[in-house]
């Protein structure tokens, strides 16, 4: 396919019919770190850094396992394509 040149119906229509249940894992590292209650303190601190401080790092860590995890269970295998 070309510059310029619309998308064939068959590559349009194979992307939007993947309703794979391993997807809804994804909401995970985005609602968890909107619970206010997991940063209301100061203590437990690790290596001297405030809680707010390492679980914003646990955050990023989570997301990239959770997308790890659903795009090697969702990916289409060599013989499926």
């Amino acid at each position: 396919m070309t510059v310029g040149e619309p998308e064939t119906p068959r590559a349009a229509s194979s992307r939007a019919k993947d309703h794979s249940p391993w997807n809804w894992l994804l909401f995970v590292p985005i609602v968890v770190p909107l619970i206010p209650v997991l940063f209301n303190a100061d203590s437990p601190r690790l290596f001297g850094f405030p809680r707010f401080y390492w679980l914003q790092l646990a955050w990023i860590l989570l997301g990239v396992a959770t997308t790890t995890l659903v795009y090697r269970m969702t990916r289409k295998r060599g013989g499926d394509r």
